[in-house]
C-alpha cells in the first residue's frame, strides 16, 4: 500500500513538470513568433529591384511555390539593445528581394538535414545598378564590395543605410560650418587690411607734402594778407606807443607784401620772391609780438579794423548795385542804332503816309487781341513773332502795340517791312491818346510835380546815386513811363473789345495761347499766375503794413501775383469802375507812403480779390534775375519772362536762358546787320 502511494505521489509529479514545461515551450514558441514576423517585416522594407532581380526572385518565389515542403532558416541579428540574438524564420516569410544565391539548380528536394544557404539581397544590387557609369577599376571595386556584403543580414544592412545617412548629415554639417568659418575668416581678413589701409592718397592731393602742386592753391596768399593785417594792427599800436621804428619797419613789410601780391589770384600767380617776403614779414611781426602784444590792445584794434572793412564792404555793394542798375537800363549801342536807321527810312521813304491793313479787325471782340507797350523795338517784335509762330490761326490775332513819341516811327517802320504772316499789326502813339492828361490821370499828375522829380532823381544831390540803393530799381524809366502806367487804362484804349492778353515786352511764347481766351475767370477781373511760394512775394513785400490804410484794407499774408501776362476781362473791368479804384489809391500815395513807385504795387492793390489764378504753366518767371530756375518747367512754360536786370538782350544776360530768345530774332535781317546785332 505504501509502495503504490509513492508510485501514485511520483506520477502526479511526473505530470505537473511535463504541464509546465508546455506552458513554458508555448511562450517561448509565440515569442519566437513575434520576432519572425518582426524580422519577415524588416527584410520586406528592402523590396526594391531592378528588372532583372524581379525576374531572379519571381523564379525563385515559384520555386518555393512549386514545393509543398518549406525551409526552416536560422537568422542572427543584434536587437536595439545591440544584443546578438537568433530566430528561425521560414521561407515563405521572406519577401521577393530575397533569393538564394547557389539555389541548388532550383531542387530544393536536394538538400538533406542542416545546410547553410546564403540569401542575397537585391537592395544592394539596385542601389548599384543606380550608380553613373565608372571606370573598369571601380566597376572591380564595386563588384568586391558587393560580393562581400552578399553575407550580410538585412538588420546589417538597415544599420548600414542609417550609419549612411548619419555619415552624409554629418559630412553636410561639416561642409556648412567649413564655409561659416571661410566666411569669418574672409570678413575678418578684409577688416584687417582696411585697418593697415592707408587712407592718406600720396601725391598732389596731399597738402601737407612739400612736393604739392596745386596751381589753384591759395594758402601762401592767405597767409600773406592774414600778416597784413597783422602788420597794420600792430603798426598802430607801435605809433601809439611811440615806436617809431618798428613802425616804419612794419610799414616796410606791409609796402613789399603788397607788391609781391599785386593781383594775384592763387600762389601760382605770385612772385617767386613772394616767400621770402613772407618769411621776413613773419621775423617782423615775432618782433612786434615780443614788444608789443597786449591782448586787450590788440583785441580791440582788430575789431575796430573789421569796423572799418564792414563799412568799406556796404559801401561796394551800394556802388555795385548802382552800377548794376545802370548797366541793366543804359541802351547798347546796336539797340540804339536800330531806332535811328528804321526812324530815318520812315521819313526818307514816305511810309509815314502809309495806312494800316486790316483795320476792320482791331475793334472785332471775336477776334485775340493782344496789347503790348513798349518802346523797345527789337523786344516787340521777339513777342510777336514767338506768339505768331505758335498760334494756330495766325489770322485771327491782332496785335495793338503803343510806344512813346521818340519810337513811334521806328516801330512802325519795322512792322511794315516785317509783317508777321496773316495777324494784324496795329502801331500807336501814347501821345495820340489826348484823354491821357494830368487832369484825369493821377500818376500823370503826379511825375510832372516837382517833388517826385526831387525825390527820384536828386537833381540837388548827384553824389547820392552811389550813395544809397534803396530807390535805385524806382530810377529805372519805365517806372517814370506812362507806358508803364497805362496797363489800368484798357478800357479807354479799347472800348469795343471785351477781353484782351496784356503781355510785356520782356517775354517769350512758346505755345499756342488762344486757350486763355476759353478760361471762365469766375467774375474776375484780372487772371493771372501767382507769384508767392512760401513766404516770398506776398503783400507785405510790396506794400507798407505800417500805415494804417493798408492794414485795414488788405492781408499782408496774400498772394502775390505777376504782371507780364494776364488776360484782362474788359467787360467785368467796366462793371466794377476798376480804373477810378486804382486812381483812387493813387491819390492817397502822393506821400509815397503806402508803396514806392511802381505799377506791381498799385496793381495788387486795384485788383485786390479780383484776381483769378491761372496754372502756373502758363507763366514762368526769373530769367532776368535766377539762374537756378528748373530747365523743365522753362521748356513746358506757354510764356516765359525774363524779369529782373538780366535781360536776353544785353550782355548781362543768364547765356543759358539766352537762346530761348535769341532763336526768335531775325539775325539775317538788313537793319540788324547794318547796327551790328548778331548772336
Amino acid at each position: 500500500m505504501e509502495a503504490a502511494s509513492r508510485t501514485f505521489w511520483s506520477f502526479d509529479s511526473l505530470l505537473l513538470t511535463c504541464f509546465i514545461l508546455v506552458i513554458v515551450s508555448i511562450t517561448i514558441v509565440g515569442a519566437e513568433i513575434s520576432d519572425n514576423k518582426t524580422i519577415g517585416r524588416e527584410l520586406r522594407a528592402y523590396s526594391q529591384l531592378d528588372d532583372r532581380k524581379e525576374q531572379d526572385a519571381s523564379s525563385a518565389a515559384q520555386m518555393f511555390n512549386d514545393n509543398e515542403k518549406d525551409i526552416d532558416i536560422i537568422a542572427t541579428y543584434s536587437d536595439a539593445s545591440g544584443t546578438i540574438r537568433t530566430s528561425t524564420v521560414k521561407m515563405k516569410d521572406l519577401s521577393a528581394s530575397w533569393v538564394l544565391e547557389n539555389p541548388t539548380n532550383g531542387d530544393l528536394h536536394k538538400l538533406k538535414g542542416l545546410q547553410v544557404l546564403k540569401l542575397k539581397d537585391s537592395y544592394q544590387t539596385s542601389k548599384i545598378s543606380e550608380e553613373n557609369v565608372v571606370d573598369d577599376h571601380q566597376l572591380q571595386e564595386g563588384e568586391n564590395q558587393n560580393h562581400q556584403r552578399a553575407s550580410w543580414s538585412p538588420v546589417k544592412f538597415k544599420r548600414q543605410e542609417l550609419r549612411q545617412k548619419r555619415r552624409d548629415l554629418r559630412t553636410a554639417e561639416l561642409v556648412r560650418q567649413d564655409k561659416g568659418a571661410d566666411k569669418e575668416m574672409q570678413a575678418t581678413a578684409a577688416i584687417e587690411n582696411l585697418k593697415n589701409m592707408d587712407t592718406v592718397v600720396k601725391g598732389k592731393y596731399s597738402i601737407w607734402r612739400r612736393d604739392f602742386e596745386n596751381p589753384n592753391s591759395d594758402s601762401t596768399l592767405k597767409l600773406m594778407r592774414d600778416q597784413i593785417i597783422m602788420a597794420k594792427a600792430y603798426a598802430n599800436i607801435a605809433k601809439s606807443k611811440n615806436q617809431i621804428v618798428l613802425y616804419n619797419s612794419l610799414l616796410e613789410h606791409v609796402r613789399e607784401n603788397l607788391r609781391a601780391i599785386g593781383e594775384a589770384n592763387s600762389d601760382a600767380e605770385l612772385h617767386p620772391s613772394s616767400l621770402d617776403h613772407a618769411k621776413a614779414m613773419g621775423h617782423a611781426l615775432s618782433m612786434a609780438k615780443d614788444k608789443l602784444y597786449d591782448c586787450h590792445t590788440v583785441a580791440r584794434k582788430l575789431r575796430a579794423m573789421l569796423l572799418s572793412t564792414e563799412d568799406n564792404v556796404g559801401s561796394l555793394k551800394k556802388r555795385s548795385a548802382f552800377l548794376i542798375q545802370l548797366a541793366a537800363k543804359t541802351v547798347p549801342k546796336p539797340l540804339h542804332c536800330l531806332p535811328l536807321q528804321l526812324a530815318a527810312d520812315y521819313f526818307v521813304y514816305g511810309y509815314q503816309n502809309k495806312k494800316d491793313l486790316n483795320e476792320e479787325k482791331l475793334e472785332d471782340p471775336s477776334l485775340y487781341h493782344y496789347a503790348i507797350f513798349s518802346d523797345n523795338v527789337l523786344a516787340t517784335s521777339v513777342v510777336v513773332n514767338s506768339t505768331v509762330l505758335h498760334a494756330n490761326e495766325p489770322e485771327k490775332h491782332v496785335f495793338h502795340i503803343v510806344t512813346d513819341k521818340l519810337n513811334f516811327a521806328a516801330m512802325r517802320m519795322w512792322f511794315i517791312l516785317n509783317a508777321p504772316e496773316k495777324a494784324t499789326v496795329q502801331v500807336e502813339n501814347i501821345d495820340d491818346f489826348k484823354w491821357l492828361n494830368s487832369s484825369y490821370c493821377s500818376v500823370l499828375r503826379q511825375l510832372e510835380s516837382a517833388r517826385i522829380k526831387e525825390y527820384y532823381f536828386k537833381a540837388n544831390h548827384p553824389s547820392s546815386l552811389s550813395v544809397g540803393s534803396d530807390h535805385l530799381k524806382y530810377r529805372n524809366p519805365k517806372y517814370l513811363s506812362m507806358l508803364n502806367h497805362l496797363r489800368f487804362y484798357l478800357p479807354e484804349v479799347y472800348p469795343k473789345l471785351n477781353k484782351i492778353l496784356f503781355l510785356d515786352d520782356d517775354i517769350v511764347v512758346q505755345k499756342n495761347l488762344t486757350p486763355l481766351w476759353d478760361i471762365d475767370l469766375q467774375g474776375m477781373v484780372n487772371g493771372a499766375v501767382e507769384t508767392c511760394k512760401e513766404s516770398f512775394h506776398r503783400f507785405d513785400k510790396y506794400l507798407n503794413f505800417t500805415n494804417p490804410k493798408i492794414v485795414e484794407n488788405f492781408n499782408p499774408n496774400a498772394c502775390g501775383w505777376a504782371f507780364g501776362m494776364n488776360m484782362f476781362d474788359l467787360k467785368e473791368w467796366r462793371k466794377r469802375n476798376i480804373t477810378a479804384i486804382y486812381h483812387r489809391w493813387q491819390d492817397m500815395n502822393e506821400d509815397r507812403t503806402l508803396w514806392k513807385l511802381g505799377t506791381l504795387p498799385p496793381g495788387l492793390i486795384t485788383f485786390y480779390n479780383l484776381t483769378y489764378p491761372l496754372d502756373r504753366k502758363w507763366h514762368v518767371l526769373g530769367l532776368g534775375y535766377d539762374p537756378a530756375l528748373n530747365q523743365t518747367e522753362i521748356e513746358n512754360a506757354a510764356v516765359i519772362h525774363y524779369n529782373g536786370n538780366y535781360k536776353p538782350w544785353l550782355d548781362l544776360a543768364v547765356s543759358k536762358y539766352k537762346s530761348y530768345w535769341s532763336k526768335y530774332v531775325k539775325f539775317d535781317n538788313y537793319y540788324l546787320q547794318l547796327c551790328n546785332i548778331s548772336e
